[in-house]
């Protein structure tokens, strides 16, 4: 197939000519698009030419341990056929490239093979854009081995999650990488305060608190008219979530707990899901309606009566600051949550819970009583919190001499 060249090499490009390079966490065509990398470059595009090379992996699949490795596999291959596109006609200087990464992990040497490889392949789509020495911001650790040898402007550590504690990937082979772009980064970015305390004395004055935002107009309540149809007709009271619904994250025994007690709810879970869902077949009020587009999210939450986050107690959600709970409050939604570290500021717009216990009864409250603060009020908290404020300070501080 002839590969389809784009109109110009860069569009709108900032005075000094910055353009972007950011290697993503996640995949444009296969993961939800709300995720803080995709938000930020998005923002960034409006007056920068930027390249988002999605995510080149970090998990070593093991025997027995891997899960979904066939349907991973074959959605990376469909990723890859896409070669470089401009997913966004409102953006042209917007592009995606889905390089085709070899086995990353192993010996030190098969792992610099494959950066080459990846690299060589970046490199010749930056050429094809016209980039040639952009800001390049890292997301996810793995791709330390591609970006170290790269003529940059600068290089900022987006430190969005401790990935080094995600499952199924080589911890100390993470953590070294993750140590390296600490000691390398010019600028290193935190979404969550106690990561940045954590590694205050690596990052020193290059740490910066980049808080997440929300795109306050597509999360807007919206009119029962225009729910979809399967959320819709489910009976009421919904007490719903919306997401990964990942072992890793999601703590589902408390969820199964919330469908025993709570029968005359409809639990409504809406997302792609590692975990045997089959478990809640004996639970005819859990509706779970499976992954659903980004453009539509606002819609299914829009129907929820209370919306919930029930995580894990472990080290990722520690470290973690969930773009979901703007959303929610975007929405107007009352919320209820498990404790992370990130929820300090919110305590008077969420009700809390530390056992199964509180949680279940948080929920009945809130059910009964709207929960702490108002639909208008919640919404207002987070007006402030847009994408474009967040990238215009990630901007600020990429193009900003690495302090010394």
């Amino acid at each position: 197939m002839r590969r389809r060249r784009p109109r110009s090499r860069s569009s709108a490009p900032a005075p000094d000519g910055a353009a972007y390079v950011c290697f993503a966490a996640q995949d444009w065509w296969y993961h939800n698009r709300a995720h803080s990398d995709f938000q930020l470059m998005r923002s960034v595009a409006r007056d920068r030419t930027v390249l988002v090379v999605n995510s080149i992996g970090m998990r070593m699949p093991r025997p027995g341990v891997s899960t979904h490795v066939t349907r991973r596999l074959t959605r990376k291959l469909g990723s890859v056929a896409r070669l470089v596109r401009r997913p966004l006609p409102d953006l042209p200087g917007f592009h995606v490239v889905s390089p085709l990464p070899l086995p990353f992990y192993g010996s030190p040497r098969a792992r610099r093979v494959g950066a080459r490889v990846v690299r060589a392949q970046v490199r010749a789509t930056m050429w094809w854009l016209g980039i040639r020495e952009p800001v390049v911001v890292v997301t996810v650790p793995t791709a330390w081995e591609v970006v170290r040898p790269m003529r940059r402007r600068s290089l900022v550590f987006n430190r969005s999650d401790r990935h080094s504690a995600f499952p199924e990937a080589d911890t100390a082979t993470i953590e070294a990488m993750e140590a390296d772009l600490l000691r390398s980064a010019d600028h290193v970015l935190y979404v969550s305060r106690s990561l940045m305390r954590e590694e205050s004395p690596a990052a020193g004055a290059r740490g910066h608190f980049l808080d997440h935002g929300v795109d306050v107009g597509h999360f807007r309540r919206r009119p029962r008219e225009e729910w979809p149809a399967d959320v819709r007709d489910l009976p009421g009271p919904r007490v719903g979530f919306y997401g990964a619904l990942d072992d890793f994250v999601v703590d589902f025994d408390l969820l199964e707990r919330l469908a025993a007690e709570l029968p005359e709810v409809s639990l409504v879970l809406v997302g792609d899901a590692n975990h045997p869902m089959d478990r809640f077949d004996r639970y005819p009020n859990v509706h779970w309606l499976g992954r659903r587009p980004y453009e539509s999210i606002p819609a299914y939450g829009s129907a929820f009566d209370v919306a919930v986050m029930p995580w894990q107690d472990n080290e990722w959600i520690t470290h973690a600051n969930p773009i979901k709970l703007k959303e929610y409050l975007a929405l107007g939604l009352p919320v209820v949550s498990t404790d992370f570290a990130e929820l300090a500021g919110y305590r008077d717009r969420v009700r809390v819970a530390s056992t199964p216990e509180e949680f279940v009864e948080a929920v009945r409250r809130t059910l009964a009583d709207d929960g702490p603060s108002t639909p208008e009020l919640r919404r207002a908290s987070v007006l402030g919190c847009s994408w474009d404020s967040r990238a215009a300070t990630l901007v600020e501080r990429a193009e900003a001499a690495r302090p010394g």
